[in-house]
């Protein structure tokens, strides 16, 4: 079937429309991270580097590093954004742009989140890294897709029971990381974790600013949470929609998250930059070591 202009929408050049980048433009490892100035963070330990272009949040470097080319990529906040990249990034290797057809032949991409997170337990160290096990989607992101995914419906289905779920919400889906390529990550520095995806930072994250959340205890409700003796670890905002649309689209995805503050003891790290660097390194580390 030929894809229409309004589907795959194209820039004038041929580029993907909201991340203006050509399939020639990405590696098939890609590093994500939300902020657009990490990406510099990132791109400034490669040999060289021999893309850069961006647009509105979305900005892509691709470059090399011990001889592996490696793209990273901000994705800005949030699961509507994720939803964004990973279709494009997904379109550039898998459509053909001449014909708007999907192609035979499917390209898998490997995505790595490098990202920073808030803990819930206070036995998880400021500065320590989760690599998250199990994501729990709030966004409701997996739902607007055509999808047979119910591995954890007991566990959804508990999680309801236990948190009281509001039925006004969008129903919790949990989706689990790729064990293969979580195998190369593996560390001693490195604790697995169930994290949640939340729609937002404050309310939805339990804060209370001028606003009040309408789950006065949202943090210790999440942190109670128990399944089969595991307990939810941190809070963030895009992992779900990462996992969801990679295990949909047929790619290997994993999340890696910086703590940067606890919410059960009220800490937050003395020197964050230092802390998420370290996350970058490692990473790099793991990547390139074949």
């Amino acid at each position: 079937m030929r894809l229409s202009p309004s589907e795959l929408i194209l820039n004038a050049d041929g580029s993907i429309y909201h991340l203006n980048l050509l399939a020639e433009d990405i590696a098939d490892t890609i590093i994500t991270v939300g902020d657009p100035d990490r990406v510099v963070e990132v791109s400034r330990h490669f040999d060289s580097i021999e893309i850069k272009k961006g647009k509105r949040e979305f900005l892509t470097h691709t470059g090399f590093l011990k001889g592996k080319r490696i793209s990273v990529i901000s994705t800005g906040i949030g699961t509507d954004n994720i939803d964004i990249v990973l279709n494009e990034l997904d379109a550039l290797v898998n459509i053909d742009f001449a014909t708007r057809k999907v192609r035979e032949n499917r390209i898998r991409l490997k995505f790595i989140r490098i990202g920073t997170s808030g803990a819930i337990q206070a036995d998880i160290p400021i500065d320590s890294w989760i690599l998250t096990e199990l994501a729990i989607g709030f966004d409701g992101l997996l739902h607007f897709y055509k999808n047979e995914l119910s591995d954890f419906k007991e566990m959804e289905d508990e999680f309801i029971r236990q948190t009281a779920w509001s039925s006004k919400k969008s129903r919790p889906y949990i989706i689990k990381y790729d064990k293969q390529l979580a195998k190369k990550f593996k560390s001693n520095r490195i604790r697995l974790g169930i994290t949640t995806t939340n729609t937002g930072f404050y309310g939805p994250q339990g804060r209370s600013l001028r606003l009040s959340p309408n789950v006065d205890d949202f943090v210790q409700v999440m942190a109670n949470f128990q399944y089969q003796n595991r307990y939810i670890t941190n809070l963030e905002m895009e992992t779900s929609g990462i996992y969801a649309l990679s295990k949909l689209l047929g790619h290997q995805a994993i999340s890696l998250s910086c703590i940067l503050a606890n919410r059960a003891t009220g800490e937050f790290s003395k020197n964050p930059q230092a802390s998420v660097q370290e996350l970058i390194t490692f990473a790099l580390q793991k990547i390139t070591s074949d």
